[in-house]
């Protein structure tokens, strides 16, 4: 062999077991399990291994050690932006001393569930983490491949399940508000689609009710800044809040854009609130009170989890809410009406 072709490209078992005058079979036995081959014949493998500066390809190396220092995250193809929780994610992968591969699969479910079973066969992965569920008749053969954990916290189109659904955050918002003197509350809701926007919407139906305060309605909007602007141009002049509990940052957005055109001061008129603590929320005039939401600590819960069923021990999972109230510029006491007003 020229040593100028060696150089310009990487090795091979052949190349090794050419050096070392051995089969390739032989050469492939040593990295697999080098037990069962004479003293004489590892030392020569292992010194062309050394002077071609050969490095076993991951699927030849999980083959001898069952361990590549890898993990896969799996993740559908949509719109969704999961960068924090892939940030956290990562960040607990790393900590433990793994790499780590993002892998996206389009096609739905039956086809995200096909593409998991490869990844589970390839050798390459100790564990996969999967963002969003398979087929229950896959889930059952993964576990006999590798080690998984099934996000259980988005559906299969990736809308927000489990404890992104969980509203307490928007009851204590409503507490709040009624304990400085609001009396009246209006909720722009998120697309009746998401288990979020659900729990959000009957969590703020049983707490006006529980409270003894009023609701000027419900408007069912889509997550969008126009949603939050056609609910205040839709509201009868005599039915103005004294609170409006948005959806998230961009409905709240345009709530408070639909009160300037009513000639309405946020929070002098109208408190507003929102939710996801989009960073542009802060910069606002006012700035928005929102919920934060840990999606890091979401993707390094999941983590931990994956680790721990490699190492057969508990996880060390952080404790607390994901959930962060942030009250900011957009809320305040109630104007003076609004005091008046409260039902007793």
């Amino acid at each position: 062999m020229d040593g100028a072709d060696t150089a310009r490209r990487r090795p091979t078992i052949t190349d090794v077991a050419r050096l070392a005058g051995v089969s390739p079979q032989t050469v492939s036995r040593y990295l697999r399990f080098n037990s069962g081959l004479k003293p004489a014949t590892v030392e020569r493998v292992e010194n062309a291994i050394r002077e071609l500066d050969y490095r076993p390809n991951l699927v030849a190396r999980s083959m001898r050690t069952r361990k590549t220092g890898r993990l896969a995250i799996l993740m559908p193809a949509m719109a969704f932006n999961p960068s924090r929780m892939l940030a956290g994610a990562s960040a607990t992968a790393q900590a433990g001393g793994f790499f780590v591969d993002v892998v996206s699969a389009g096609g739905g479910v039956r086809a995200r569930s096909e593409r998991l079973l490869e990844l589970a066969d390839s050798g390459q992965f100790e564990g996969i983490l999967s963002l969003a569920p398979v087929l229950p008749a896959v889930e059952s053969k993964l576990h006999q491949r590798t080690t998984v954990v099934i996000s259980a916290d988005f559906d299969d189109e990736m809308r927000g399940i489990g404890q992104l659904a969980d509203a307490t955050p928007l009851v204590r918002m409503i507490e709040h508000l009624a304990a400085l003197g609001h009396s009246r509350f209006l909720h722009v809701a998120g697309d009746a689609q998401f288990a979020s926007a659900r729990a959000r919407k009957q969590s703020y139906l049983d707490t006006v009710e529980r409270l003894g305060v009023e609701s000027v309605g419900v408007f069912d909007g889509d997550w969008s800044g126009e949603s939050g602007i056609e609910a205040i141009r839709s509201l009868p002049s005599h039915a103005r809040p004294t609170a409006v509990i948005a959806a998230n940052d961009l409905v709240a957005a345009g709530v408070v854009r639909g009160a300037r055109e009513r000639g309405w001061d946020v929070p002098g008129d109208l408190s507003v609130t929102g939710w996801d603590n989009a960073g542009v929320g802060q910069f606002m005039t006012p700035s928005l009170t929102t919920v934060d939401v840990e999606l890091e600590q979401l993707g390094s819960t999941a983590m931990a989890k994956l680790i721990a069923g490699l190492r057969d021990s508990a996880p060390e999972t952080a404790e607390g809410s994901l959930f962060r109230i942030i009250w900011r510029e957009s809320t305040a006491e109630p104007p003076a009406t609004g005091r008046a007003g409260r039902k007793r």
